[in-house]
Parts: C-alpha cells; sequence; structure tokens
C-alpha cells in the first residue's frame, strides 16, 4: 500500500471515471477529485469513513447503496447527477486531502450541462471545489455554475466538526428537498 502511495505522488493523474448522469438528473453534485481509496474502488466517495453515501441515504429515507451498481441505481432514482471539478492533477503527497492538489485541469462541467439541460441545480462538496468552479466558470452561461453553485458541507471525514445528522439537515435545505 506504501509503494502504491508513492507510485501515485508527483504524477499527473487522469480523473478515472465518468460522470454519473442521467437524461432525468436535475441535480449535479461534483467533490474536488476522487480519492485514493476511490481509485481503489474504482467508484465515486469509497472511502469507508467517508459520510457522502450515509448523508444521501438519511436524505431520501433510503436504504444505503453498497455496491457500484446500487450507488448507480440510488443515482438514477433520487435523479442526482455526480462528478468532480478536477480531470487532471498531481498529489503533492501520497495522500488524498484537497489542499494537496495542484490542478492542471478542471473537468469540462458548461459541455456537460449541455448536453443534460435537465441539470437545474449544481452543488460542491468542498470549498476547493466550490474554488475550483467560480475560478474557471466565472464567465459561464450557466448561472448555476457561479451565482446558483451550492456548498454542501463536506463528506469527508475531515469534517468532523458537524455530526452526520446535522449535515443531512443542511444538505437536504440546500438542495431545497423538504
Amino acid at each position: 500500500m506504501e509503494n502504491e502511495k508513492l507510485r501515485i505522488k508527483n504524477e499527473i493523474l487522469i480523473h478515472p471515471f465518468e460522470p454519473i448522469i442521467f437524461e432525468d438528473s436535475t441535480i449535479l453534485i461534483l467533490g474536488t477529485f476522487p480519492s485514493i481509496k476511490s481509485f481503489e474502488n474504482e467508484f465515486y466517495y469509497s472511502h469507508p469513513r467517508n459520510q457522502f453515501w450515509d448523508i444521501l441515504s438519511i436524505i431520501f429515507n433510503d436504504k444505503k447503496p453498497q455496491s457500484i451498481e446500487e450507488k448507480i441505481n440510488f443515482l438514477k432514482k433520487h435523479k442526482i447527477a455526480l462528478w468532480d471539478a478536477v480531470c487532471k492533477c498531481i498529489r503533492k503527497k501520497g495522500n488524498s486531502r484537497d489542499d494537496n492538489l495542484e490542478i492542471v485541469k478542471p473537468c469540462d462541467i458548461e459541455n456537460l450541462l449541455k448536453k443534460y439541460p435537465n441539470i437545474k441545480k449544481v452543488a460542491v462538496t468542498s470549498r476547493t471545489a466550490e474554488k475550483i468552479i467560480k475560478k474557471h466558470y466565472k464567465n459561464s452561461q450557466f448561472s448555476i455554475l457561479n451565482s446558483q453553485l451550492i456548498y454542501l458541507p463536506s463528506p469527508s471525514p475531515l469534517n468532523a466538526r458537524m455530526k452526520i445528522g446535522k449535515k443531512a439537515e443542511k444538505w437536504k435545505e440546500l438542495l431545497e428537498l423538504t
């Protein structure tokens, strides 16, 4: 494991997943860049202590999905699209922290929104993703990428100052799912 972490340190990393999106998706949730665990498990929000799937389960009062197939079906059922703000970066150290990333290239979120016009809300799960979107899309024709971008409290285990129930409540309020 340690050798694997060293291997990905200081290399240009390319986002390993396609966006998860459906014709009827109405909400796009953007993280920053997949964690090392997500790379290993080949899917979004795969760190066992990340609360992303727990929060969504609470919000929708639905069973927490376990397998990749269940997670994709969960997203489809609740009309959620999933991607990240960064498509190419360098990890300066062998960890998954956002402050460890050197951004090389953001993801092309504008083209994604053009292809999927049913997306009415765009939310980010980190301040880093928020900064990237605001920097690269400040003149976007899509107001949901600048003035209407929604910041959701981070589901990361590093964001321990807010309990999961409070995060879920805040997500539900901000996404207007009440």
